[in-house]
């Protein structure tokens, strides 16, 4: 059965719209935790949500492939499409009540983000997109910004759970930005990160050592929205090895200069 890109972003916002509600039912209720790694974390509702997810995936889109953070699996061959879920991104903020934490649910044609929904129930906001239509936040179309100078820029990165690998903690490009925009933010959520350059509050975001399920549904907002996605070094993403670059276009090559 062929999938168009905009019945399967309808899809994923009605997915993760359901998950999302998983979430919330537990949000600040002291869920039980375990850690995976160092400050790598997960909860029962983690598990619940992909599990929903992944059911209502099976009963939608039985033909299609699904990579989930919690159960895993494996992309589908060549130019076949493949869900990628995340179904808590923020699972630290959760843990702590901070209200950035998302479900994410995206899907790729060839590694290429084409689709995705991103649900933020404690921020009351969600977001989606596909290739070759409007991205959407809380159904509103909404662009990249215009910002063209580093100094009026509003970023935002993050910090792998693991920092103790000095090459990839992102703290020197983190000194490097710093004093050259008017701020930098770190709010937890990649995927919530990359909506927000979607629709025009950052102006850009980088960040090192995600997943393609951190990345897949946002990338495919910030495209939709008129963005710009790349490697750090501005060569084309590849959203498996997870280092990314995106904004609004207009500061890229300032910002890739800073952060390769």
């Amino acid at each position: 059965m062929t999938r168009s890109p905009e019945e399967l972003a309808q899809i994923a916002f009605e997915v993760a719209s359901e998950a999302a509600q998983v979430l919330y039912a537990g949000f600040r209720k002291q869920p039980a935790v375990r850690e995976k790694g160092r400050a790598d974390l997960v909860t029962e509702y983690d598990l619940a949500s992909e599990r929903l997810i992944r059911q209502r995936l099976a009963e939608r889109t039985p033909e299609l492939a699904i990579v989930g953070e919690e159960q895993g699996g494996a992309p589908a061959p060549g130019h076949e499409l493949t869900w990628y879920c995340d179904p808590l991104d923020g699972t630290t903020n959760f843990v702590h009540g901070h209200f950035f934490f998302c479900v994410s649910l995206g899907v790729a044609e060839a590694g290429i983000p084409i689709a995705g929904a991103v649900i933020a129930p404690a921020l009351a906001t969600h977001w989606r997109a596909f290739r070759g239509g409007p991205a959407l936040r809380n159904g509103e179309p909404c662009r990249v910004s215009e910002t063209s100078e580093l100094d009026q820029a509003l970023v935002a990165t993050g910090f792998p759970s693991d920092r103790s690998q000095a090459a990839s903690n992102n703290f020197s490009a983190f000194t490097r930005v710093k004093p050259r925009v008017r701020g930098v933010r770190r709010c937890g959520s990649a995927a919530i990160d990359l909506c927000l350059v979607a629709d025009g509050t950052y102006d850009a975001y980088w960040e090192r050592r995600l997943n393609a399920w951190d990345l897949m549904a946002g990338s495919a907002l910030v495209l939709a929205a008129g963005g710009k996605l790349s490697a750090l070094d501005g060569t084309p993403p590849d959203l498996s090895v997870g280092h990314v670059l995106a904004s609004n276009g207009r500061i890229h090559s300032a910002m890739s200069n800073l952060v390769e």
